[in-house]
């Protein structure tokens, strides 16, 4: 009976040793650790939730947990600040311009050494390599349209504009760097405007119930609904170059993330970002397959 208490005693410890170190392995403080990796409200930003997803977990002993589609700008921006998340993808001209107000900067590269080098002053945020394209935003209109009116440029359109509908995002509506700007710039007003989900904005040109909608220069619609890219011809937009962006105190805990995520630096240009946004939003493949049959092609996974 004896030795039965002393092997039960024995076995009850080892179960707890056991149960400690899974716990280790794959808790938020274990050796392995967690990390949240989040993304905005659209398509896009989903794929690159789960392209960054794909390289951590191939390239680190860390578990992922993805939260695509958490909001706009601002409440990703804020759960990153909170320590709600971990990484997520940001674009430069909305960094320069929204999170940090500073005048625009036309050039690529200095727009994102000023990003990088304010978030690290100011909110203790790192900018690592970015993927490759340059995101930024465009108004466009049905081809047939475009070749009826004349219209190749932003300047070209005022003149039209009151006879037009335009259909837009909320949040491209309400931000400096977007609809408000433009009407500063180039005095532009339209006959109508109607906020709705960018998936619809992209339905109501193509069936006629608008004329006008921002586009992502990204968005594998344009090609699919043969519309017309309108030149940005006194450079409002600034660079919308896109990058993993990630806590300090995160980074600090898994330095392994760096190499990780800058893995993917420089691979995506803007008609292969193109190409993987149309496989979600016109093919209807999921994200996350999109993602990782890319990630695998590339010899990433």
């Amino acid at each position: 009976m004896k030795k039965a208490r002393i092997y039960g005693a024995l076995a009850v410890i080892l179960l707890l040793v056991f149960s400690i170190a899974g716990c280790s392995a794959n808790g938020k403080d274990g050796a392995g650790g967690k990390v949240v990796i989040s993304g905005k409200n659209f398509t896009e930003q989903e794929i690159l939730v789960y392209l960054m997803a794909g390289v951590v977990e191939a390239k680190t002993d860390l578990e992922v947990e993805t939260k695509p589609w958490l909001g706009g700008t601002m409440v990703a921006s804020k759960a990153l600040d909170a320590g709600d998340i971990d990484i997520y993808a940001e674009y430069t001209g909305t960094a320069l311009t929204v999170q940090l107000e500073q005048e625009v900067i036309t050039d690529p590269d200095e727009a994102y050494d000023t990003v990088s080098k304010m978030y690290k002053e100011t909110k203790d945020i790192t900018w690592l390599k970015p993927f490759g394209f340059n995101n930024t935003y465009t108004l466009t209109l049905r081809k047939a349209d475009a070749e009826k009116f004349g219209v190749e440029t932003f300047s070209d359109l005022v003149k039209h504009a009151p006879d037009l509908v335009m259909a837009s995002e909320p949040e491209f509506l309400e931000r400096d760097d977007g609809y408000k700007g433009i009407q500063k710039l180039y005095g532009i007003e339209f006959k109508d405007v109607k906020a709705m989900d960018a998936g619809l904005m992209y339905s109501a040109l193509k069936d006629g119930k608008a004329d006008v909608c921002p586009a992502y220069a990204t968005d594998g619609r344009i090609i699919a609904f043969d519309l017309k890219v309108l030149k940005d011809d006194k450079h409002f937009f600034p660079p919308y170059y896109a990058a993993p962006i990630i806590r300090n105190d995160t980074l600090a805990k898994h330095p392994e993330l760096a190499d990780a995520l800058n893995s993917l630096a420089g691979k995506l240009d803007d008609s292969v970002m193109q190409q993987l946004n149309a496989k979600v939003d016109l093919d209807k493949k999921t994200s996350k397959d999109v993602a990782s049959e890319w990630l695998k092609a590339q010899g990433l996974i």
